[in-house]
């Protein structure tokens, strides 16, 4: 992409996320994130009504009398992007599925930056292909927000748990992480029990209508963009329409089923919907 063209498109969704984020979203983010982040205080005698489960048992056998940990509120959260940028977030009918994941990943960090705190992303696809370090700093988001319009990824397909690990190294403390992505995998379970113990996690799941019910279009040529093969299925059939439509919602269910089984707060959002109420949805859940 020309320079001049990139300037353009990073100032165009500059705009819009921010006047987005500022209007809509920043009460919403501030009231779903305040007092997240906790950090250890100190240690004081036990008193009536505080948790038992803050009891510091070293120190209470130490003293021969309860004492409890005091925590208090961080003053900032770390939030991390992670960014789906496999072939799949190319497609799209209305809109390619990538440009949706631009301008929410957009939203979520001038939201994170209206609050004070650090914004990092991770790009991945089937290995990990940027990473960029939390800070602070309007320089620090317009840097995210060019790579959003501009990336181009190394490899085609997608690996979430990889992604996932590789948060879990590069960020030692806990963090609030979320994963855009279409959720063309299958196979991030074990990643997604670990990693959610660690952090905080919310998956936004981009997809197209298209990606769930066929159109009756006749005999359509279907192409995987991660894998580079070519399919024929007859639409105009109502039992392959049907038996794809079947095959579709089941595993948006086991996908759901999943997220919910490790407490993950999750949103799906079609490329040819606003999303701003299906975020708004989202932060209230937190």
């Amino acid at each position: 992409m020309e320079t001049s063209e990139l300037l353009k498109k990073v100032r165009k969704i500059e705009i819009k996320t921010k006047a987005l984020s500022m209007q809509i979203f920043s009460g919403q983010y501030h009231s779903a994130f305040k007092g997240r982040g906790m950090a250890f205080s100190e240690v004081r005698e036990y008193q009536y009504g505080d948790d038992v489960r803050f009891i510091d048992w070293k120190v209470t056998a130490r003293f021969h009398r309860p004492y409890v940990k005091v925590f208090e509120e961080e003053r900032e959260l770390t939030v991390m992007l992670l960014i789906d940028a496999s072939a799949s977030g190319n497609f799209g009918t209305r809109n390619a599925k990538r440009e949706s994941i631009s301008e929410i990943a957009a939203i979520l960090a001038f939201s994170a930056a209206q609050n004070n705190d650090k914004v990092g992303a991770v790009f991945f696809s089937s290995e990990i292909e940027k990473y960029i370090p939390p800070q602070k700093g309007r320089t620090h988001l317009l840097h995210i927000i060019r790579e959003l319009v501009d990336f181009q990824p190394k490899k085609a397909g997608t690996d979430i748990g990889n992604a996932l690990k590789f948060l879990r190294n590069v960020q030692k403390r806990k963090s609030t992480a979320f994963i855009l992505s279409d959720f063309m995998d299958n196979r991030y379970e074990d990643a997604l029990k670990i990693a959610s113990k660690a952090h905080e996690l919310i998956a936004i799941r981009i997809y197209d209508a298209f990606e769930n019910e066929l159109p009756d279009w006749g005999l359509l040529r279907l192409h995987d963009n991660e894998t580079g093969e070519d399919f024929l299925i007859d639409s105009s059939r109502a039992e392959n329409r049907k038996a794809f439509a079947l095959f579709r919602s089941e595993e948006n269910r086991k996908r759901a089923a999943l997220l919910n089984k490790y407490g993950i707060t999750h949103a799906s959002i079609s490329t040819g919907e606003d999303y701003v109420k299906p975020l708004i949805n989202m932060f209230a859940k937190l």
